[in-house]
């Protein structure tokens, strides 16, 4: 499930939507705070060709299945 968009909201906290049209809200430091600290957060960006979630230039990213499969047990809100 490739992600489309997705706003970083404050920390770890994101929301993001997926081509499926769904939109969801969700912590990822359980993901990626080993990896990525909260001063790498900015500037995230989606990769064009893969629709995963990349930080530090492209050195760190989730995987599409990953940060879906996360976020369908982790969502703190569903965004509308």
């Amino acid at each position: 499930m490739r992600l489309l968009k997705f706003e970083h909201l404050e920390g770890y906290r994101f929301k993001l939507e997926f081509v499926n049209g769904e939109i969801k809200a969700v912590d990822l430091a359980e993901l990626i705070a080993k990896h990525v600290g909260v001063e790498d957060l900015s500037p995230a960006c989606i990769d064009p060709e893969w629709g995963c979630l990349q930080f530090k230039n492209g050195n760190a990213d989730i995987e599409p299945k990953t940060i879906y499969k996360f976020t369908a047990s982790n969502s703190f809100e569903r965004a509308a």
